[in-house]
């Protein structure tokens, strides 16, 4: 007797392991993607699958049926197009006239394929064909595989065995077709009401997707761990990049002393470093006399920066302009801190250097230029208002809003401006472009003498901050605020005109180094630190942070 594909399926899936449950579903996919995805969520919300095991399953074998195909077509299409029937078929001009413009107007094709039945085929093998790249086409396919994935298991959990003889009753074209015609006959109202205030967050949310330098760290990096373990594999070892700079502790891979690395720098090139000094934990009242002691005996003026000595992403970075900012900040914290003189730039930058141990001379891999985004008033709109209507600031709106408090619904006057951010970091809302014209031989020699003066640094960003961009290209007139070791990145990826492929391109040559500096320093004597540690110091590390005040 025939057997329901669905059913067969089913009574595959109930005498086999987790595993090879998973793997089952996969497998299906590349046959028929909607009969197991289907079957796989109408059974993992009848409680006779695991969930994990059945999305993992059906999102795998989609997705990378999808890169297969895409391989495929970038493997043998070209060599097809070289005989003499594919020359007959496409000019090389034609060619390359396709591929400038798939270039432009490829992600949403891959994005609409996703949903548009019978077009999902024929776009994959012209991405493939046309030489879209590969980490543009992985990471796209994986964000859309996820959403259809999670919607048809959504569906399942709310519709039940419904949902299957409906997918069979109806095609999707013909839903598809009729939801547009719902929302073209309503156009006009929803667009109204996706204009008001109260969906703001909402229309920046969706917006955000077009840019991925506001994507969830979660799924930016996604590809940057795949990149990590495969260097693990290679180098024996997941903890490998700690060996990288034996003078920090964990290599600066997390839970290094920021003072620590200042007191290094400030005593090996004090002309280059900002002075700070140390700032322990205790009471307010200790901690508010032991502040003014050091502000007095080191004659230092308003402002000053106040920071975590552990910490990460700027979180917790403060100007101090006044007793009543320093009050606040320390009955907000307990943690131990950084007192800092504060270095007026107006310009800042990040450097990120490195060196292979027993190498001559180390080398600047990336410069970052940090720009502090401000808001010009109009005498009419709030502080709130102007963010929202930036074209970036409303994409980390909810930060920067935080900072305001009660002044966010203050309007500025014709002229006046604010600054969005103190701290020179992406997360905090920072604008980063790429400093490379800054790089010049000079510089490097500068920064490669000032490394060299620490013991045990080999790789890791300094942020620095200038006044004039012709001294800081002359390796001169720059002061440093921080030195980030083995987990820095090369933040020039986050100009928003890097396109996505060339940032995992940076962050895969980051980590290669990383991992390479770290082995041959193993090989030198220096032991990495133990999983154990790590995970240790991660966990106080983000206990720390979860308690720190909001940055500047």
């Amino acid at each position: 007797m025939n057997m329901d594909p669905t059913q067969w399926i089913a009574s595959t899936l109930s005498m086999a392991h987790p595993a090879a449950q998973a793997a089952t579903l996969g497998l299906a996919t590349f046959v028929q993607e909607d009969v197991p995805t289907v079957t796989g969520a109408l059974l993992s919300a009848s409680g006779r699958l695991n969930w994990g095991v059945a999305f993992t399953g059906c999102f795998l074998g989609i997705w990378i049926g999808d890169v297969l195909l895409y391989l495929l077509a970038r493997g043998l299409g070209r060599p097809l197009l070289a005989t003499a029937l594919g020359r007959r078929l496409a000019k090389p001009e034609q060619v390359a006239s396709s591929e400038r413009w798939f270039a432009v107007r490829g992600v949403w094709l891959l994005v609409a394929s996703r949903f548009v039945p019978g077009t999902r085929l024929p776009t994959y093998l012209a991405a493939g064909f046309l030489r879209v790249p590969l980490p543009g086409f992985a990471m796209v396919t994986f964000l859309t595989v996820a959403v259809w994935t999670a919607g048809i298991f959504g569906l399942a959990r709310v519709f039940g065995p419904a949902l299957s003889d409906a997918l069979r009753q109806s095609s999707a074209v013909g839903w598809m077709i009729a939801a547009l015609l719902v929302i073209w006959a309503v156009r006009k109202p929803l667009l109204k009401l996706a204009a008001g205030r109260r969906f703001r967050p909402l229309r920046a949310w969706f917006g955000k997707w077009r840019h991925w330098e506001f994507w969830p760290a979660w799924l930016f990096y996604i590809p940057v761990a795949g990149r990590y373990l495969q260097l693990a594999v290679r180098h024996g070892g997941w903890t490998v990049p700690t060996a990288a700079n034996p003078g920090m502790a964990t290599g600066g891979f997390v839970g290094e002393s920021k003072l620590a690395t200042l007191l290094d720098l400030h005593r090996t090139s004090p002309e280059f470093t900002a002075e700070a000094w140390c700032l322990s934990a205790g009471t307010v009242a200790e901690r508010t006399e032991r502040l003014s002691g050091i502000v007095g005996d080191n004659s230092v003026a308003y402002p000053y920066v106040l920071k975590p000595d552990v910490g990460q992403r700027g979180v917790g970075v403060k100007v101090i302009r006044g007793p009543a900012d320093a009050e606040a900040y320390l009955a907000g914290s307990d943690a131990a801190l950084v007192v800092q003189r504060h270095v007026a730039g107006p310009l800042e930058a990040g450097i990120f250097y490195y060196r292979m141990p027993g190498e001559e001379r180390g080398h600047i891999f990336a410069i970052t230029e940090k720009v502090f985004p401000e808001l010009v008033g109009n005498g009419r709109d709030t502080v709130e208002d102007l963010v929202w209507n930036d074209d970036r600031a409303r994409f980390v709106a909810a930060r920067y809003l935080d900072r305001f408090g009660d002044r966010r619904t203050g309007i500025l006057a014709a002229g006046e401006r604010i600054r969005l951010v103190e701290a020179g970091n992406h997360a905090q809302g920072c604008i980063f472009r790429d400093g490379e014209r800054w790089r010049t031989d000079a510089l490097e020699k500068r920064i490669d003498v000032i490394s060299r003066r620490i013991s045990g640094f080999y790789i890791g960003r300094y942020d620095v901050r200038f006044e004039s961009e012709d001294e800081l290209r002359a390796g001169e007139g720059f002061k440093i605020l921080e030195l980030n070791g083995a987990t820095a990145e090369a933040t020039s990826i986050y100009d928003a005109r890097t396109p996505l492929w060339r940032a995992y391109a940076t962050l895969f040559r980051q980590w290669e180094l990383v991992f390479a500096i770290g082995a041959a320093n193993r090989v030198r004597g220096h032991r990495p630190d133990s999983a154990a540690s790590l995970w240790r110091a991660w966990r106080r590390t983000a206990a720390l942070v979860a308690g720190y005040p909001a940055a500047d």
